[in-house]
C-alpha cells in the first residue's frame, strides 16, 4: 500500500477553533470583525478589563495548560484570568482567527530588575501587522499591560487609553517602555523572531516549577478599567487612578482578599481545599515581614 493512501485512509484529526461568539460575549465586544486597526484596538481594551492578569494556578500548585480547549474553558467560561502565556495565546487565536497576521515573540522581564542583572525569557507578547504596519499586542503584562496596540517604531511616543509608551533600541534589542510619573520605565525587552509553541510550553513550567519563580510564592493580580488600574500583590490592594494618584490598602485576613479578587478582580476563584490556607500563608509572611522592618 502506498504511503499517499495510508495518509488517505489515516482520520484527520480535528484542530481546537477558537469560539469568536463566546470570547466576545466574555469581554463585552460588539465591533465589526474585520482585522482593522480600530478593532485591534477595541478588543485589546476590552480585553484588559474583562480578563484578569492572575497567578493562582502556580500559586495553588494547579497546572497551567496551553492548550487552546483549556484556554477557552479557564478563561472563557469558568471566569478566571491567566498570565502571559495563557492570555495572548488566547488572543493570538483570536486575532488569527479575525484574519490578522500575528508573530508571537518573547521577552526578558526589566521592570524592577537591578541594571547588569539579567533576567530568564520568561514573557510573550504578539507582533500584530495592520495594512503595512506592525504593532505590539499585549494582554499579559499584569499591571502595565498596554490597554492599546503600540506601534514597532522606534522612539515614538504612542498614547494608548492608559499611559503612553515607546519602543527603543538598546543594544541591538528592542525595548518597550512607559511613562509612569513623568519617567520613562522598561517593561522587556525582546526582538521579532517569532517563537513556537514548543518554547512558550518550556518557559511557562519553568514559571510553574523552578524554586525562585515569583509566581510559585507570590500572588500577583491585575485589571483595568476605563479610568484606573487595580493591582494586588499578595495583600497589598492598589489602585492606580489615570492622571492621578494612588491608594494603597493592607489587606489583613483572607475574607478580604476573597472579597476583593472575587468583586474588584472579577475572578470565579478555584475551588481547591487549600485555597484559604494559602492567603492565610501570605497575610502571615506579609506580618512577619512589617515585624523585621520594625
Amino acid at each position: 500500500m502506498s504511503s499517499e493512501l495510508i495518509q488517505q485512509q489515516m482520520p484527520t484529526p480535528l484542530a481546537t477553533a477558537i469560539d469568536l461568539d463566546a470570547y466576545f460575549r466574555r469581554i463585552g465586544y460588539t465591533g465589526d470583525r474585520t482585522p482593522t486597526l480600530e478593532t485591534l484596538r477595541e478588543i485589546q481594551r476590552l480585553h484588559t478589563a474583562a480578563i484578569p492578569f492572575e497567578n493562582l494556578n502556580p500559586l495553588l500548585g494547579i497546572p497551567v495548560l496551553l492548550d487552546l480547549d483549556s484556554l477557552q474553558q479557564k478563561m472563557v467560561k469558568n471566569g478566571r484570568g491567566g498570565y502571559c502565556f495563557e492570555q495572548n495565546r488566547l488572543l493570538s487565536q483570536v486575532l488569527k482567527a479575525l484574519g490578522f497576521r500575528v508573530r508571537e515573540l518573547a521577552a526578558r522581564v526589566l521592570w524592577n530588575v537591578p541594571d547588569g542583572v539579567v533576567k530568564a525569557i520568561s514573557h510573550k507578547l504578539l507582533n500584530v501587522q495592520v495594512g503595512d504596519a506592525w504593532y505590539l499586542a499585549d494582554v499579559g503584562f499584569g499591571g502595565l499591560s498596554p490597554t492599546g496596540p503600540v506601534r514597532v517604531e522606534l522612539d515614538t511616543v504612542q498614547t494608548t487609553p492608559h499611559e503612553p509608551f515607546r519602543v527603543v533600541d538598546r543594544n541591538e534589542e528592542l525595548v518597550l517602555q512607559a511613562l509612569v510619573k513623568d519617567e520613562w520605565r522598561s517593561l522587556y525587552s525582546f526582538t521579532l523572531r517569532e517563537h513556537q509553541s514548543p518554547d512558550y510550553e518550556m518557559f511557562s513550567w519553568y514559571l510553574c516549577n523552578h524554586p525562585d519563580s515569583y509566581f510559585l510564592n507570590n500572588l500577583a493580580v491585575a485589571r483595568s478599567t476605563a479610568d484606573r488600574r487595580y493591582g494586588l500583590r499578595n495583600t497589598v490592594f492598589t489602585t492606580h487612578h489615570l492622571g492621578g494618584e494612588s491608594e494603597q490598602r493592607e489587606l489583613a485576613s483572607v475574607a478580604e482578599i476573597r472579597t476583593v479578587l472575587e468583586g474588584v478582580f472579577q475572578i470565579a476563584l478555584p475551588g481547591v481545599p487549600h485555597l484559604d490556607a494559602t492567603l492565610q500563608r501570605l497575610i502571615d509572611e506579609a506580618a512577619e515581614t512589617r515585624h523585621k522592618t520594625v
